[in-house]
């Protein structure tokens, strides 16, 4: 892209669009002096298209009012070249920049709203969760920001978390989203097909794991996937019930962030896989992300009866 930045391109904008705006004034100009041209006979000449037996298509220049309102098109878009960007690095002589326009508005909507999620940083996130105006305000910030992963009833979608329930990757509780939020989260699953052993190997281990949730499996290649699971046990734990600290999953329950199959388990033992949520932190400062954390939190969780204490699962 280095060679589109010296001068030259810079020249080559603003001949190509002057010439281009000049053009039209010629070709308009150069119409606008066709006489009507008149048969012998003293009628209109055509041009000789006819349709529908008797409709004719005449040889007469373009209506004045048409004409004239064409040239002033080509006044105002010389004016506008002139006043605003548009003709290489010609900053415009009014100095107007998409960029100053936005950041304006920002400035505008944070001496608007600042004050009010200034009010909701300092309040704690389950209280914030229970005040109706923040909650519609979360609702606002989700669509915008995160329905686009995870959908907007949040329910997620193949890959990316439901965010209804009460299943956490890296934990649920409101100061851990917000966390989440802030900063983001890298879930990486190794290929493990070679450390768990052949193809056969991997085949009894997806069975494996669908018996710890109770899923359709076969038993008896489920009972020898069970000793080839210790491959597995450093992340998932023994228990297979996962471990928040490095977002491995539970598997001893019926959610499945890829699928429940066997041969998607199967896939993921033999590729891994890889899931990365962005961090919103620096885009959208620590007051809107508490609001929103408030609101994703609430998804799961009666907000107007005090949570039950539970660990992190």
């Amino acid at each position: 892209m280095a060679d589109f930045t010296n001068g030259f391109w810079d020249g080559y904008i603003v001949v190509l669009t002057l010439l281009g705006v000049l053009g039209c004034a010629i070709l308009l100009y150069s119409q606008s002096r066709v006489k009507m041209l008149r048969a012998v006979d003293g009628k209109a000449s055509t041009t000789g298209h006819v349709w529908d037996e008797d409709l004719t298509e005449l040889n007469t220049p373009m209506p004045r009012w048409w004409m004239w309102l064409f040239y002033l098109t080509i006044v105002f878009g010389l004016a506008y070249l002139f006043l605003y960007p548009g003709l290489g690095s010609y900053a415009g002589k009014l100095g107007w920049k998409s960029s100053g326009a936005y950041q304006g508005e920002l400035k505008k909507a944070e001496a608007d709203y600042g004050p009010l999620f200034a009010k909701y940083q300092k309040q704690d996130l389950k209280a914030v969760a229970a005040d109706p105006q923040a909650h519609a305000i979360g609702e606002r910030l989700f669509l915008t920001y995160c329905a686009q992963c995870h959908g907007s009833d949040a329910r997620g979608n193949k890959g990316f978390p439901n965010l209804t329930d009460k299943d956490w990757l890296f934990g649920g509780t409101p100061e851990t989203i917000k966390e989440t939020i802030l900063h983001g989260r890298v879930g990486a699953m190794p290929p493990m097909g070679a450390a768990v052993g052949g193809d056969k190997d991997v085949e009894n281990v997806a069975h494996y794991v669908l018996s710890l949730s109770g899923s359709t499996n076969d038993p008896i290649k489920a009972v020898f996937g069970k000793t080839k699971f210790s491959a597995c046990m450093a992340c998932h734990g023994a228990d297979a019930k996962g471990n928040q600290a490095m977002g491995a999953p539970n598997l001893t329950d019926k959610i499945w962030l890829f699928g429940g199959s066997v041969e998607t388990i199967k896939e993921t033992i033999n590729k891994g896989r890889t899931t990365t949520m962005p961090a919103f932190g620096d885009f959208l400062g620590d007051a809107k992300v508490h609001v929103l954390a408030a609101y994703v939190w609430s998804l799961s969780n009666d907000v107007n009866q005090p949570a039950p204490a539970e660990p992190e699962k």
